[in-house]
């Protein structure tokens, strides 16, 4: 979270989200409360939480690959997860 975070009720929320949106935009964070109890969270949005496309994941993938040395035994690395 950032440096501050504001705490907003639920119905503050809802009659000031145009105001806490452009609060947002400009890197505030909120939590949003309902009858004293944190409920929600109002961030900036982060380009980092989208999810990777298909080929985004494929080409990460070929990236690993091509980093790793010599042929790739699965049952090994299988029996190497089991040892830590």
């Amino acid at each position: 979270m950032g440096e501050h975070v504001h705490v907003v009720g639920a119905f503050e929320a809802k009659t000031h989200l145009a105001d806490l949106l452009r609060r947002v935009d400009n890197g505030e964070e909120f939590v949003i409360e309902r009858r004293g109890r944190p409920v929600a969270r109002l961030v900036p949005y982060s380009r980092g939480d989208r999810q990777p496309t298909l080929a985004e994941t494929v080409e990460q993938m070929r990236g690993l690959r091509s980093r790793l040395n010599g042929p790739l035994d699965v049952r090994e690395l299988i029996l190497e997860g089991r040892r830590e």
